[in-house]
């Protein structure tokens, strides 16, 4: 004997679908959500699919769909079998059928509920029963007529649960896309897009990031036709939070250089802006030097690996002098060091996702030795042919395209004279 279901009496002798074959075809449903140009072409294609593939297991018939405007839902579409209604009727948002969905995300009603509006539900071309989802964060509704079949109400619930949330998924990780895009763009925007012009010079430098955006960050700053300022930074982690910490630094190095404040105090502000920031990445390393042409040099280095000169006398020299990583102590002090980059030398910047890269086989870190007669060897060679042979060293050395952390070379050379 045939029972009779929650919509009311089954029909013939067929028997009701498996809950796992059904959601099965739920799951088929799904892939309709990822074909969606924008929201509302989703929400379409999910509308479609499902009045085509659902209408004997749960009575999906048509439908229609809601868009928010000011304080009330917009009729945008009708779809299926349902009653047509020109696009642009408005039902308030204070309607106790829609502050329902609202609350619970779904609805599954009759027509004759008593909270609602016979003449509403008449201008809408409502059904006798309806099932409705709200997506979006309630920019959007979804609802659906829904005939007498021989499924349950839970399967009707559990499937469109199953859409709503899939939906909206996929906004989140639009949206998420959305974000990393802007901080993308921000971040190429902040990077030189050229490096500066100084007699007796040749600067190069480039960054490749882990992620789509990265936290470290380099920079050229002129404050004269004889004097600039060149700095290299790494935000604790990577990602989003990194590159958002680096664009303070980047607004920082330039708000206090502007005002004509020296290498240390700058880098004591910039400290103290990163101690009260609420990122979750608070720790930075930064290293800031001021070179003149004459090739006097001032710098800072707060945590950073320490850069180096590779001097064309013979030897190397590492540039330590400074104080703590950026973030940690409001209170931290930053003493300045000297150098001097006379013809022929070349000042190398980096940062740890270089000397930090381990080998694809052994695991051994690339190391600041194997960097240095790295650059050493190279040392003729044009600035931007040195980083590129680095970042390309490194590369080879892990065995993959993509670098296990943000890597960035700086180089700057002095040239000979007449050179």
């Amino acid at each position: 004997m045939v029972g009779k279901t929650q919509y009311g009496q089954a029909r013939g002798n067929v028997q009701p679908p498996t809950p796992k074959s059904l959601f099965r075809r739920v799951e088929k449903t799904l892939d309709t959500i990822e074909h969606g140009q924008d929201i509302l072409a989703t929400i379409r294609n999910v509308a479609e699919y499902m009045t085509a593939n659902f209408r004997h297991d749960l009575g999906i018939l048509g439908g229609r769909i809601y868009k928010l405007a000011d304080q009330a839902y917009e009729l945008v579409q009708v779809f299926g079998t349902a009653a047509p209604v020109t696009p642009g009727v408005q039902v308030p948002v204070s309607y106790a059928a829609i502050e329902a969905l609202l609350d619970s995300g779904l609805v599954v009603m009759s027509r004759n509920a008593p909270e609602l509006d016979p003449a509403i539900e008449a201008r809408l071309g409502t059904g006798e029963r309806f099932a409705a989802i709200a997506v979006a964060d309630g920019e959007y509704l979804l609802s659906f007529d829904v005939a007498d079949v021989r499924g349950s109400v839970e399967d009707l619930q559990a499937s469109l649960n199953i859409i709503r949330l899939a939906i909206n998924q996929k906004l989140r990780q639009e949206r998420f896309q959305e974000i990393l895009e802007d901080a993308r763009r921000i971040q190429r925007s902040i990077l030189p897009k050229r490096p500066p012009h100084y007699t007796g010079y040749d600067i190069a430098g480039d960054s490749r990031p882990a992620e789509i955006v990265g936290g470290d960050f380099f920079d050229y700053i002129p404050m004269s036709a004889e004097m600039v300022d060149i700095a290299i930074a790494d935000a604790s982690g990577h990602g989003l939070p990194a590159a958002l910490q680096v664009r303070d630094v980047y607004t920082g190095l330039r708000m206090g250089l502007s005002r004509d404040l020296k290498v240390a105090r700058t880098v004591e502000r910039l400290n103290a802006i990163i101690n009260r920031s609420r990122m979750t990445s608070k720790f930075v390393s930064l290293f800031l030097a001021e070179l003149e042409t004459n090739g006097n040099m001032v710098y800072v280095n707060a945590g950073h690996n320490p850069p180096f000169i590779v001097h064309a006398r013979g030897g190397t020299e590492f540039l330590r002098e400074g104080g703590m990583v950026l973030g940690p102590s409001p209170d931290a002090s930053y003493p300045r060091g000297f150098a001097e980059l006379a013809p022929g030398d070349m000042l190398v910047l980096y940062t740890d996702g270089i000397t930090e890269c381990h080998h694809l086989h052994s695991g051994e870190e690339f190391g600041l030795e194997r960097l240095e007669r790295l650059v050493r060897r190279h040392a003729a060679r044009q600035a931007a042919e040195i980083v590129q042979t680095v970042f390309q060293a490194v590369s080879r050395y892990a065995g993959a395209g993509v670098p296990e952390d943000d890597q960035t070379v700086v180089v700057v050379r002095r040239l000979l004279p007449n050179a």
